[in-house]
């Protein structure tokens, strides 16, 4: 293919780039000339992720490379203010990428808001791969010291080779740049400082538990008792087909911003409309699409319904788990509307998600939890009674348990859940149960264990059967065990 040159950009010791026109097509591009070989560009060419420019053309030349990549128009993220929901939106895709990249065994180790672009569909694409690299197992540090300094992390200077700590280091530094005074809250500070830890033993490992952690940091802990974390898949929380109508010119609600799919695990996510629901608590009702296409809000054809309700910060992010309503392999889409209360408030428009590719129907179920007993603690508030089994180890971080209690009778009494990540943080080795749940002389009571995957892709959820068979449930809690008389 032939270019014609439009102008110069960039002009350097290590290459040139300019704007470049196709004389058939008419298409515009980027076009590079740099000094040296770049392997990691014929690895580029072979990727497709949104994310990432489309490469059309890598020549190596002797000692140069020629490489023809997509012409992307926006603005870099060091050039343009931005809202904090932008930045967490930015930090969301950012993370996505880089862990499409580490998966390919690219290193960028040049991340920085001047080479993130926001482009003008509103997602931003990772560009200037100049410095990238793809570790060797035989080298003990980098042969070539690139990377901007106040970016870049120590090692990355000569001292040891890099990995994929050293962009989580350049992630944790471009955030803390665009969050400005905001980085200092309580809610980033912790993650930002993990992620910029000079020793890169101590970062964060993997990008996904950065994700993880910004999105923790962007709503609520998932040990937290609100009902919005597993409304999905609790029944109390969910009512099907709820609708509310009659509600006259009142004020339409804004709709929620930026819903989306968390990555792979079968969460749909929106920003919170505090206004939303009656009294303390916020409200929404969801739908869920398999489509092909992004669904009309306005129309009809989803496949579930249903209302979830919540307690949980303004600025934080309301969480809704739809792993157990997915029904085949395909494309989901979900829309969600804010619901008024009819006295101030009518509904919100139904705002549109990103898709999420389900391709786990047939995926082996998580494994049963063993060893169900319970434990009798000293905690800070005195004794605790915790639901606790052996296999802990077994499940992924972000794996959630639902504990159900059951009395003698067999009636239901409670349930409580929590995700692997956070019964390991608090040390219990299981869900506490509240003692006044289990306080009724003469009773007794036992439980058992839901597993809801963080990974429906790979494995299904495993919940026993109803009623549950013995083999499911744990010995029996008496309430002179807990010491009343």
């Amino acid at each position: 293919m032939e270019y014609e040159r439009l102008r110069l950009i960039r002009q350097s010791e290590k290459g040139v780039v300019e704007l470049a026109r196709e004389k058939d097509g008419g298409r515009l591009c980027i076009r590079k000339r740099l000094n040296g070989s770049f392997p990691v560009y014929a690895a580029l060419k072979e990727c497709a992720h949104p994310g990432l420019p489309r490469l059309y053309e890598v020549i190596q030349d002797g000692d140069a490379v020629t490489v023809v990549e997509e012409y992307i128009e926006g603005q870099s993220l060091g050039s343009t203010e931005l809202s904090e929901a932008q930045i967490k939106k930015a930090a969301r895709e950012l993370c996505l990428v880089l862990e499409y990249l580490h998966g390919k065994g690219i290193i960028h180790r040049d991340i920085k808001p001047s080479n993130l672009l926001l482009a003008a569909d509103g997602h931003i694409r990772l560009i200037d791969f100049d410095a990238a690299r793809m570790p060797k197992e035989d080298l003990e540090q980098d042969t070539r010291v690139l990377g901007t300094r106040g970016y870049a992390p120590p090692e990355q200077f000569g001292f040891s080779q890099t990995d994929e700590r050293a962009d989580i280091y350049a992630l944790g530094v471009t955030l803390r740049q665009l969050l400005g005074e905001r980085a200092r809250r309580r809610r980033y500070r912790r993650v930002l400082l993990k992620c910029t830890e000079l020793d890169p033993d101590k970062r964060f490992q993997s990008v996904r538990q950065v994700r993880r952690a910004l999105s923790l940091a962007g709503r609520f802990p998932l040990w937290a008792g609100a009902a919005a974390l597993l409304a999905a898949v609790c029944c109390a929380a969910v009512l099907w087909g709820v609708g509310s109508g009659g509600q006259g010119a009142l004020t339409a609600l804004p709709a929620p911003a930026d819903p989306h799919w968390d990555g792979e695990t079968g969460t749909a996510v929106w920003g919170n409309v505090p206004d939303s629901g009656e009294g303390s608590g916020v409200a929404y009702r969801w739908r869920l699409y398999r489509s092909q296409t992004p669904p009309d809000p306005d129309g009809g054809g989803w496949l579930r319904t249903g209302t979830v309700i919540g307690n949980l910060p303004d600025d934080m992010d309301f969480p809704c788990s739809l792993v157990t309503e997915l029904q085949g392999e395909g494309t989901y889409y979900f829309t969600v509307s804010a619901l008024g209360d009819g006295v101030r408030f009518a509904d919100s428009p139904y705002a549109v998600s990103d898709a999420f590719v389900f391709t786990g129907e047939d995926a082996p179920p998580l494994p049963a939890p063993t060893g169900l007993t319970w434990k009798l603690l000293d905690g800070e508030l005195g004794r605790e009674i915790v639901a606790s089994w052996d296999n802990l180890e077994a499940y992924a971080d972000q794996d959630i348990f639902d504990v159900w209690v059951y009395d003698k009778s067999g009636a239901y009494v409670i349930n409580s859940y929590l995700s692997r990540e956070e019964i390991v943080r608090l040390g219990r080795g299981g869900i506490r149960i509240r003692s006044e749940y289990l306080s009724e002389r003469g009773n007794a009571w036992r439980f058992a264990v839901r597993v809801y995957t963080s990974r429906p892709n790979e494995y299904s959820s495993f919940e026993p059967p109803e009623p549950v068979p013995e083999e499911y449930l744990s010995p029996w809690f008496y309430y002179e065990t807990y010491g009343r008389k």
